[in-house]
């Protein structure tokens, strides 16, 4: 299976439909690096209206999408650099930018216990409301949307675009997804009317009635952990841990499919303590069925002067999570690793084998291990990801409702 199935410009304008999206992406852009428009791609200006925020005197206006609940003084805008105050009024200029667009297994997101062997249509725009260190696509997530080259996409044909690919799933990824909520939120919802499903893949860095009403539409959400302590979060990512570890309680209180990726960093958040510190929270915060990925580091962005993480650092790490009861942990970034295999926690045969992102399901039967009929707790068929209805919240919230009414 390729990592990458990039789409030529007959075929995307044929599955885009050239009448209604001439303009729209003409190849897949990379994720790497800033994405390289076309020739014939002329500069787009997005304006679109912010759903999540509140007006204040003399016009300025307070962002309530993410913790940081920027306030914004006309003409300025907020953290990400993506939405901006225009005479009062908060606006998103994201929305349907794609800077990349690519076809993934859905291996690679990581999610290994949502439609495995299946494909997504991976998409981003510019901007992101952290700054990590080590983020491998700063060149759009750092980025605003004038430094990088985009090409717009109405959610409508994003979801035919994936339908006509054969892709399950869009993918909301690479740079972060908060941060273009709108396009997000609203492509998710016109795919779950037309048998596509919608994974968000975050940093986690969202209130908690934002991020309820997106899993009306969402069918998973996979969180970067990024450590557990305060510190690393503020001096390596410009942020915070606590609303990180909030937003999973959110998820697991609405009962989406998560999954949590910690990239585990030499000297940084690799500690016996820290990890044991987080699983033990995970296990009663999240469950013991929620998936764990330990990632392996490589040197990039602002963190040149690290090796990368040693696979015994790995080894060590998941054996700690699965002594404190988490079932399911795996080691990423390290091919051919047994780390990598999915584990029946009954009768401990390998139900699900991935080697780089070719997978294997033939052990699983029914959403259950074949030797002995233990439920493996995932989404397994489309129809299980479409069904997905969110849990009312257990006590009403009393946050800011959203400056723009939506389905």
């Amino acid at each position: 299976m390729m990592a990458r199935t990039p789409m030529n410009r007959r075929q995307f304008l044929q599955a885009a439909g050239a009448g209604a999206c001439a303009f729209c992406a003409a190849r897949a852009l990379g994720a790497d690096a800033p994405a390289q428009a076309p020739s014939d791609a002329k500069p787009q200006a997005v304006v679109h209206d912010a759903m999540w925020f509140e007006r204040l005197p003399d016009k300025a206006v307070r962002c309530t999408l993410c913790p940081r609940e920027c306030v914004v003084a006309e003409v300025e805008r907020g953290y990400c650099g993506v939405r901006e105050n225009r005479g009062g009024d908060y606006k998103t200029l994201v929305y349907g930018a794609l800077c990349s667009i690519n076809i993934d297994p859905i291996e690679k997101k990581p999610l290994y216990h949502y439609l495995p062997t299946t494909t997504a249509l991976s998409v981003a725009t510019a901007g992101c409301n952290m700054e990590c260190k080590f983020c491998q696509n700063w060149r759009i997530s750092q980025y605003r949307p004038e430094q990088v080259d985009s090409l717009v996409m109405p959610p409508e044909n994003l979801v035919r675009v994936a339908a006509a690919r054969g892709a399950p799933t869009m993918a909301f990824t690479y740079s972060e997804p908060v941060v273009f909520y709108e396009y997000m939120h609203d492509a998710a919802a016109i795919g779950r009317k037309e048998g596509v499903g919608s994974v968000m893949i975050s940093n986690g860095y969202i209130r908690a009635d934002p991020m309820r009403q997106l899993c009306k539409h969402l069918t998973a959400v996979k969180v970067d952990l990024k450590a557990f302590t305060e510190e690393f979060y503020r001096d390596q990512c410009a942020g915070r841990l606590k609303p990180v570890l909030e937003t999973l309680e959110v998820l697991a209180d609405v009962g989406i499919h998560t999954e949590v990726v910690v990239l585990i960093i030499p000297t940084l958040n690799d500690s016996a303590d820290e990890i044991g510190r987080m699983a033990k929270w995970l296990l009663d915060h999240v469950g013991p069925d929620v998936p764990l990925h330990f990632s392996r580091f490589h040197p990039t962005y602002r963190i040149n002067n690290l090796p990368p993480t040693p696979v015994a650092t790995l080894d060590r790490a998941r054996k700690t999570a699965m002594d404190a009861g988490l079932h399911f942990v795996y080691v990423g970034n390290v091919p051919f690793h047994e780390g990598g295999h999915t584990v029946c926690p009954g009768c401990g045969k390998e139900v699900i084998r991935r080697v780089g992102f070719r997978t294997d399901v033939s052990n699983l039967k029914d959403g259950a291990c074949r030797a002995c009929g233990r439920k493996i707790p995932g989404v397994w068929t489309q129809e299980q990801a479409l069904a997905f209805t969110p849990k009312a919240p257990a006590a009403p919230k009393s946050e800011q409702a959203p400056a723009a009414a939506r389905s």
